[in-house]
């Protein structure tokens, strides 16, 4: 008999508790418990109090439940399975249900996502002991929980001490370093396995092309999406998705188009990459359009579809647009606003200089701002010379309560208090974060030459052609000079003098990039550069006039948007 319902699941219950004989092998209680744990028209904790009324519950019913606890969305649900486990160690029953293969691997995917490296190491060492630790699907669980809970070099151990490394393997691998911001590792890692003659499947490619995203290796990106093309997966739902994600995020808007066009039944996560795309790119009513587009089509927005737009909204300035997608998404596309769509409406109203407008906005809100919304208003206070507000919106951060561990807060805050002069006040907000271990993540910025990806930080003395970026720069300086060109030294949050100001202005990791780029391209071609923070006022100004002086086109992605270079001018419009 198929159960569909949990009413009719339960119905059948009490039949089994009424007459247990004359339930059935049709109608048994295993059913009822699998359909209540693992269908979505389930119910949890049905399913729990099943288990729970068992005298002596069988391995499958421990790691039907685990695995249940795992694969839901609800945070507080790890936490029980690992409980959970705990409990089948120890349940009175005779035998004991002890753990088998099937239940490691969802243990360690809830320790990941509880991210208890503890916990999981204990768990490892009870799998070696089981004699069970070379299976393979516990090993691939645990490259991804120690992943997960940031322990890439014990990930690599368990990578490293496997006899057999299938694709599963290697995609683990590689889907680990790009969660873990190592990109580059993870193109790498990729190379590797293709000179090892191990096949690749659509999650590898996945994997891969958002690699190349994070790094702006378009060269690579193209080379994943021949193969994708020669095993002939590029059609697939979640490879188109990552290839339009791929091209977008690597400037390349138009081969991002060609992908979405040839989409045969487009679906929510293609239109949103593509929406999400042509908004970073500065193609705001493009992205627009297109959803309006999507709308006809009857797709369904979702959460993420939504923030896409906002963003496009805030990149445009289009605030009335903004504020009426907002209102409807509840009404009309029944999708309930998160913190994301909200901190896009405190965006919207902050860059348009409407302050008072995005303060109320916050302080109306049915839910708590999130100290990204509040850095992002503050930043706002700052670029529109409000720096009274500025400072007194700055005790919503609530630093030495809440957000002991955000490095963000602190740094945006010192920033705050040099621009206004305030150096005691910054050295006071750097002693803080002295105490507490906080460091800044260093900018950088990456260009992809004959398929290498060239990183560099600010004063980078460690390339191999080094010289030759200097000399460059010394050329640079030159010809900027003749364009009557003034650094912008309040770019510089420090105290110290003027001349030192401009030295480190000089050697900021975008100037070393492009500097990079035009010793090795050729003359009049493009350069992309992908940088990991917003760019700086005195480096953008810098691009536009070299896009000039040397006729190129200059594409540099930063942290908040795509930037083109060209002709002196630059297609943000000033605005970022």
């Amino acid at each position: 008999m198929e159960i569909t319902t949990m009413p009719q699941a339960m119905q059948l219950h009490a039949q089994i508790l009424k007459s247990p004989a004359a339930a059935g092998p049709d109608l048994n209680l295993s059913k009822l418990f699998t359909f209540s744990a693992l269908s979505p028209r389930g119910d949890l904790r049905y399913a729990r109090l099943i288990l729970d009324s068992l005298a002596a519950p069988n391995s499958y019913f421990f790691n039907t439940m685990i695995r249940a606890y795992s694969q839901s969305p609800d945070p507080g649900h790890p936490p029980r399975a690992l409980s959970l486990f705990l409990s089948m160690l120890h349940h009175p029953a005779r035998p004991a249900p002890g753990p088998d293969k099937f239940t490691f691997p969802f243990v360690f995917k809830c320790c990941a996502r509880s991210r208890s490296t503890r916990m999981g190491k204990q768990v490892h060492g009870l799998a070696v002991k089981s004699g069970l630790d070379s299976d393979r699907y516990i090993q691939h669980a645990l490259i991804h929980m120690y992943y997960a809970c940031g322990r890439s070099g014990w990930a690599c151990k368990v990578f490293d001490r496997m006899s057999h490394r299938d694709v599963v393997s290697w995609t683990c691998m590689i889907d680990g370093m790009v969660d873990e911001d190592c990109p580059v590792e993870a193109i790498r890692l990729f190379e590797r396995m293709r000179e090892e003659g191990v096949g690749v499947n659509d999650a590898t490619v996945v994997s891969v092309l958002r690699a190349c995203a994070d790094t702006g290796a378009l060269g690579m990106g193209k080379k994943v999406h021949e193969i994708a093309k020669e095993i002939e997966i590029d059609s697939k739902a979640n490879v188109s998705t990552g290839l339009i994600d791929m091209y977008t995020k690597c400037g390349d808007l138009n081969s991002a188009r060609r992908v979405f066009d040839d989409i045969a039944e487009k679906d929510a996560f293609a239109c949103t990459a593509m929406i999400a795309g042509l908004a970073s790119h500065g193609k705001c009513m493009d992205a627009i359009d297109l959803f309006r587009e999507m709308r006809k089509m009857g797709i369904k927005p979702d959460e993420r579809m939504m923030t896409a737009v906002l963003s496009a909204c805030r990149n445009e300035g289009l605030g009335n647009e903004g504020l009426r997608y907002f209102k409807n998404m509840r009404r009309k596309y029944a999708v309930r606003p998160t913190i994301h769509h909200y901190g896009c409406i405190v965006d919207i109203l902050a860059r348009a200089g409407q302050l008072d407008e995005a303060e109320e906005f916050i302080r109306k809100m049915p839910i708590e701002a999130d100290a990204v919304m509040w850095r992002n208003l503050i930043w706002a206070c700052n670029v529109h010379g409000d720096m009274e507000r500025g400072e007194r919106l700055m005790k919503n951060l609530q630093l030495l309560e809440s957000n002991a561990d955000d490095c963000g807060s602190y740094v945006l805050i010192g920033n705050v208090y040099a621009s206004a002069g305030k150096w005691h006040d910054k050295a006071k907000v750097r002693e803080l974060m002295d105490k507490k271990g906080l460091r800044k993540p260093p900018g950088s910025s990456r260009i992809e030459i004959d398929g290498l990806i060239h990183e560099f930080v600010a004063g980078d003395s460690s390339h191999p052609e080094a010289e030759k970026i200097y000399e460059k720069l010394d050329e640079i300086e030159e010809k900027l000079l003749e364009e009557k060109y003034n650094p912008k030294l309040s770019q510089v949050l420090l105290e110290i003098d003027d001349e030192v100001k401009a030295f480190q202005l000089r050697h900021h990791s975008e100037k070393l990039a492009v500097a990079f780029g035009l010793v090795k391209t050729n003359p009049g071609s493009e350069i992309r550069i992908v940088k990991n923070l917003r760019s700086c006022e005195d480096c953008h100004a810098v691009m536009k006039l070299l896009s000039k002086i040397y006729q190129r086109e200059i594409i540099m992605r930063d942290r908040i948007r795509f930037h083109y270079f060209r002709h002196g001018e630059c297609s943000c419009g000033d605005c970022w």
